[in-house]
């Protein structure tokens, strides 16, 4: 009997995959799918609950994300990678699930009113917006996932996920779906160009596929320490964006230097954000190369549709069961 347990993980299309990304979830994948029966899928539904206004570009961006998490390092023929569209069963357990959660449970989720706020922009006010935690507790539900890596911010969303299914399970009186752990990842969020959190919507990002004259110009444009004015103040590397790369990119010893070297007033921030843009460089490099090797369209989308097969066999199982005990 295979007893490794299963791990499912997803991404939305909602612009091109960037540092963060990276660093937040695909980079742990890598290492994932050497341990767990794993599930990776690229969330097109979910992105519909923000652009369904403007889903223009939507596949042409699913197929670049792919190429971009295959360059990463995913490997297809170990982790089952596809997109969730084509997985019928993800919206049809949704439809289920929505049927019997009591509108309050989705009402209370943290960031529903949080980025009802943030995107205001957006025309957020759909049933859709509202009940995507329940196409995300679908989404888990339909591979019996054990675990799902999530940032501390997303435990919120795992609790409803348990709750659902406790739920559904209660009302039809046999243990139809398991209940899912958290599985927290340790990363620190990186910062973007501007000192904030890096995210699309801030527009302060650094896309996976640039090129690296790209990113080094990109990197010259990042704020620094705002105390530091001219070359001769010290500076304060623990408070400056840049360092925060130096940390990430750069090896510990010449962390140290330029560090004391910016205290001492001894580097400037345009000559420590060459120093930076070539150490990022150096360390995408091997993803620059494998992405050279996804440049395939029709690769692309057999390997998506190979992965679909292989989910549809596992997630068809759970809704039949589902189905089966509501008596459809």
């Amino acid at each position: 009997m295979n007893t490794t347990k299963t791990l499912l993980s997803g991404i939305q299309p909602t612009g091109r995959m960037h540092l963060g990304n990276y660093f937040g979830a695909v980079q742990s994948w890598v290492t994932y799918q050497n341990d767990y029966n794993t599930f990776l899928f690229i969330a097109d539904l979910h992105a519909l609950t923000t652009k369904y206004m403007s889903p223009e570009g939507l596949r042409e961006t699913k197929q670049s994300l792919l190429q971009d998490i295959l360059a990463c390092g995913v490997d297809p023929k170990k982790a089952c990678v596809f997109f969730q569209s084509d997985v019928s069963m993800h919206a049809e357990l949704h439809l289920l699930f929505s049927m019997m959660t009591p509108l309050p449970w989705l009402e209370r989720v943290p960031t529903y009113k949080d980025k009802i706020t943030a995107m205001q922009d957006h025309d957020l006010n759909t049933y859709g917006f509202l009940g995507y935690p329940l196409l995300q507790a679908a989404d888990i539900a339909l591979y019996q996932a054990d675990v799902v890596p999530v940032g501390r911010d997303q435990l919120p969303h795992m609790e409803l996920t348990r709750e659902v299914i406790r739920r559904f399970n209660h009302l039809v009186q046999k243990p139809v779906f398991k209940e899912p752990e958290a599985l927290l990842t340790s990363h620190d969020v990186l910062l973007g160009t501007d000192g904030r959190k890096m995210s699309k919507s801030y527009g302060n990002t650094i896309p996976m596929s640039d090129t690296p004259e790209q990113r080094s110009a990109t990197v010259m444009s990042m704020v620094t320490d705002p105390n530091r004015i001219r070359k001769t103040d010290p500076g304060t590397p623990e408070v400056c964006p840049v360092f925060a790369y130096h940390r990430i990119f750069n090896t510990a010893d010449r962390v140290s230097e330029i560090a004391a070297a910016c205290r001492g007033a001894e580097i400037g921030c345009v000559a420590c954000k060459r120093d930076c843009a070539a150490a990022l460089n150096a360390h995408l490099a091997p993803i620059d190369e494998r992405r050279l090797t996804w440049s395939s369209t029709d690769t692309l989308k057999d390997i998506a549709k190979d992965g679909a097969k292989r989910a549809i066999l596992v997630a068809g199982e759970s809704l039949a069961k589902a189905k089966k005990s509501l008596h459809l």
